[in-house]
């Protein structure tokens, strides 16, 4: 089931435009070294930035720990590497169990600032995009790792007061690190109790990861795979440089006398493109595509936009959470359609995005600076933008004013370009 999703997800993804982003391989690597693996971005806020790497670190290395938990099950033994590793097991199950509980600690700590002491930036009573289904998501996996972290805890702690009974297959290992404590809630149980409670948290364990594992293809904690490629295929030029359209650019040459026309496509079919800008995600490019997949809903992006923080209604982590909504739309069409996408006569904008929220985008690329993992929300409504301005001629008056002073001026002011030193001309003459 998770290659299903896996699969389901690739194909959605590569519905958006082609887009070359191979170049420069050792500089891309260098980024996702940084920003992914190191995630240098998120200790922007140190203490948030500590805590997420704990559970971060948690979570890799943990897991290592399946390993055995997998091996045993298949061996039919118990602590598998227990007596390859003499005391040295000792020393990497409490390294196991330091991380464990930094991971329950900082879940619970998290799973408070949602819920008592509510962050401002993740409460759907002030984000809409928040409400039903992305809060509950939030809250689910943090309460899942709590469990997990539990369990490992205990099943450690009931394995040894197994061990000190001299239960038969309980191999002799001795307390561990942080375990040892836990041992009192145990001491008046049967070892036939001890006995299922262990093998429950074994189960729990190693179910809980399996189920993980295609819980998070449906969930915000995708990013967990995709921060990687996401942060690899990352613009590397400027954030402030803007991609312009290449057909408009060679006209606006041409008009300026900067390029001589060719007589082979100007004008013809050849040199207008299908659609202005975008209109549904087809018209995205698929690194567009992938950022929406790889959204973590932080909202470090709508804390900073300024247009959100005055009242408007546009917020860059909904922009990416609505275009990531759309292709699981699709991908769910595919499914019904035996892998093809039929028309659902819905499109990305106007059915998801509104015009109001890509007319309060002022492109100053806070949502850009912010991101920990590199999304770029702002190219996504600069295509939008594009579309309903160019494409279905719906800007506002004011901007059709500053358009025209463009063409006959040069400039947004409505005044020759001769006229445009005057101010200073009046300056020095009053000196």
């Amino acid at each position: 089931m998770v290659f299903k999703r896996a699969d389901l997800i690739r194909k959605t993804i590569l519905l958006g435009r082609d887009e070359d982003r191979s170049d420069k391989p050792s500089r891309r690597f260098s980024i996702m070294l940084r920003i992914a693996f190191g995630q240098k971005k998120m200790f922007d806020r140190p203490l948030i930035g500590l805590m997420h790497f704990v559970v971060y670190a948690g979570f890799l290395l943990i897991n290592i720990e399946v390993l055995e938990i997998v091996l045993d099950g298949i061996l039919g033994k118990h602590r598998l590497f227990a007596p390859l590793l003499g005391s040295f097991y000792n020393v990497l199950i409490g390294f196991f169990e330091f991380l464990a509980v930094g991971v329950l600690v900082t879940c619970l700590i998290f799973l408070i600032r949602r819920t008592i002491s509510k962050v401002e930036r993740l409460q759907p009573a002030r984000h809409r995009e928040m409400s039903g289904w992305p809060q509950l998501d939030g809250k689910i996996i943090l309460i899942f790792e709590i469990i997990l972290m539990l369990a490992i805890l205990t099943m450690n702690a009931a394995d040894t007061v197994l061990q000190e009974m001299g239960s038969q297959h309980y191999t002799q290992t001795g307390n561990f690190a942080f375990s040892q404590y836990l041992k009192p809630v145990f001491v008046n149980w049967s070892e036939s109790s001890l006995i299922i409670y262990e093998r429950v948290a074994w189960w729990l364990h190693i179910l809980g990861i399996f189920a993980f594992a295609v819980y998070v293809t449906y969930s915000k904690h995708l990013h967990i795979a995709l921060a990687f490629p996401n942060t690899y295929f990352s613009r590397l030029v400027p954030k402030g440089e803007m991609h312009n359209m290449p057909e408009i650019t060679k006209e606006v040459k041409i008009m300026l006398g900067l390029n001589a026309p060719d007589e082979t496509s100007v004008g013809t079919e050849e040199s207008i493109p299908e659609r202005f800008g975008a209109k549904d995600v087809p018209d995205l490019s698929w690194k567009n595509l992938m950022d929406a997949y790889s959204c973590t809903e932080c909202g470090r992006c709508t804390s900073a936009c300024p247009a959100n923080l005055t009242g408007k209604k546009l917020s860059p982590r909904k922009i990416m959470m609505d275009t990531r909504d759309r292709l699981e739309d699709i991908g769910r069409n595919m499914q019904a359609n035996a892998g093809k996408f039929v028309d659902d006569g819905k499109n990305l904008m106007g059915d998801y995005i509104s015009n109001e929220e890509i007319l309060a985008c002022t492109t100053c690329n806070a949502c850009v600076q912010e991101c920990p993992i590199l999304i770029n929300p702002l190219d996504i409504i600069l295509q939008l933008r594009r579309y309903k301005v160019m494409d279905e001629a719906q800007a506002p008056g004011s901007w059709n004013a500053m358009f025209q002073n463009l063409d006959t001026n040069q400039a947004p002011w409505k005044f020759s370009p001769g006229d445009r030193f005057n101010w200073a001309e009046k300056l020095r003459n009053e000196n």
